[in-house]
């Protein structure tokens, strides 16, 4: 072992990460185990076979298939003499062949080649059509630049208007850790509003003002209102009565206003996905938005491929030329995420080759996952003291636990936040990985935690007895 000491970052340490902590490296172990007893022709050690990764929205590791049109116009890509044998035409169809064709014709280099820092125009193009389509709003592709993922965009934004920590970002509570993980990197200070949810995890004018004078008071200045719709980790769809709210708040408040609408086509209630930009231009509002969306979702699923965007709406010149500067300090996102990119927002079309499979495949992705938010929000609802509002949106539950006071105590003499000793105690008992509430963020006294909806529709029976036989033992144990 080397005898060198090197100085970490203290920013490091005190950042946290719930989706990717202590419960699933603890669950990457189980996995090691399994596999090495496997391969050693020995029993199994654990009682459980396998460790079901609940613990973050990630689709293709849980079984979804990826979508073929997709995948046949990225083999091309990456391997464009596939389109030049003799068996293509077998192999793949016609209109993926076509668009693999016109992406390369636009491509300088291929998908080895570095692209601008915004990202490539042809792909950008189709990302401004899909967001008129959307909005029956004009889009600029200039106002849009390609990420790798959701979450370098959410960064790019976070270090261009936070210098220290005087500075704030209104935060929900719960949240998705990456915004408080990013803030304590960068020195600034999650200003916490609360979600209500006893009112399907609704959100008020008034608490968005206690939020923002409470950070005043305490000498920080908001710069930034972050909003997730649909909702991680709570699932709930906002109304558009309460995207006008907040909109005025944020303007009034002169805040960016930044929209993480990565689910908004992960909608299974009665309250529609309807963009902040939409209705900001609706009101003619000078706020300042940007809105995010990415291929890890929806029912794309992809990941891996660390594809996405975000789009200026009202931005200052100087604002967004700082930015420009900001990406190209990363050269350009990876080229597979920004072809990922266009494939979403521009798929086959009716009449192409590919649309009857693409439909297919489209459909069933989405109405299974209908069917499985329905049905793990019934069977929470169904354990003594779990409480679970109803999955609106995106791929989650996040569960209310009413712990005994007993699993309270063994908690504290063990050293844990009670729902992370609850989702331990799942985790050894069952090999289901999900995340604490205490890593979101949730009202002090309150326990709970996040499971996705992913695992198959095939396994998901299975999962959640194996969950509910856990939880009831576990109740009785503490009782």
């Amino acid at each position: 072992m080397s005898s060198y000491t090197l100085p970490i970052n203290p920013v490091v340490v005190a950042a946290q990460y719930a989706v990717r902590g202590e419960l699933v490296q603890k669950a990457d172990k189980y996995r090691e185990q399994i596999k090495a007893a496997k391969a050693n022709g020995q029993s199994n050690p654990l009682p459980f076979d396998e460790i079901v990764a609940c613990n973050i929205g990630n689709p293709h590791e849980l079984g979804q298939r990826p979508l073929t049109f997709s995948r046949q116009v990225l083999a091309l890509m990456h391997c464009p003499q596939l389109m030049d044998s003799a068996d293509a035409t077998k192999l793949f169809q016609p209109d993926a062949i076509e668009r693999a064709k016109r992406y390369l014709q636009d491509i300088r280099g291929g998908t080895g080649a570095y692209t601008t820092s915004q990202g490539l125009a042809c792909i950008r193009e189709e990302v401004r059509h899909f967001l008129e389509q959307r909005d029956e709003v004009a889009a600029n592709t200039d106002d849009i630049f390609l990420t790798d993922g959701a979450s370098s965009g959410v960064k790019f934004l976070l270090t261009l208007i936070v210098k220290g920590k005087e500075d704030g970002v209104m935060t929900p509570i719960p949240q998705y850790p990456l915004y408080s993980a990013s803030m304590t990197l960068l020195g600034g200070e999650c200003v916490k509003y609360y979600l209500d949810e006893s009112k399907g995890w609704g959100l008020t004018r008034e608490e968005l003002e206690r939020s923002y004078n409470e950070g005043v008071s305490n000498g920080v200045t908001p710069r930034a209102l972050v909003i997730i719709n649909p909702g991680n980790p709570t699932g709930q769809c906002l109304p558009v009565s309460m995207i006008q709210a907040i909109i005025r708040f944020a303007s009034e408040k002169k805040m960016l206003l930044m929209a993480d609408e990565v689910y908004q086509t992960n909608v299974y209630g009665s309250t529609p996905f309807t963009s902040f930009k939409k209705v900001a231009a609706s009101m003619k509002s000078e706020v300042v938005l940007v809105s995010f969306h990415s291929v890890s979702k929806g029912f794309v699923g992809e990941c891996g491929q660390r594809g996405g965007f975000f789009e200026l709406y009202n931005a200052p010149e100087e604002f967004k030329a700082q930015l420009k500067k900001l990406t190209s300090i990363s050269l350009c996102s990876n080229v597979s995420g920004q072809l990922m990119t266009g494939l979403m927002v521009n798929p086959p079309k009716e009449g192409e080759a590919s649309y009857p499979l693409y439909k297919q495949e489209r459909d069933g992705i989405l109405a299974s996952l209908q069917r499985r938010a329905q049905k793990v929000t019934k069977i929470l609802n169904e354990c003594t003291g779990i409480h679970c509002n109803e999955v609106e949106g995106a791929l989650y539950a996040f569960p209310s636990i009413t712990l005994p006071e007993k699993a309270v105590a063994e908690a504290k003499k063990q050293g844990k936040v009670p729902d992370a000793f609850y989702c331990l105690s799942l985790l050894d008992a069952t090999g289901i990985c999900v995340v604490p509430g205490s890593g979101f963020g949730q009202v002090e006294g309150s326990f709970h935690f996040r499971t996705t909806i992913l695992p198959s529709e095939e396994t998901m029976e299975k999962v959640m007895n194996a969950f509910k036989n856990f939880h009831q033992q576990f109740m009785q144990k503490y009782a």
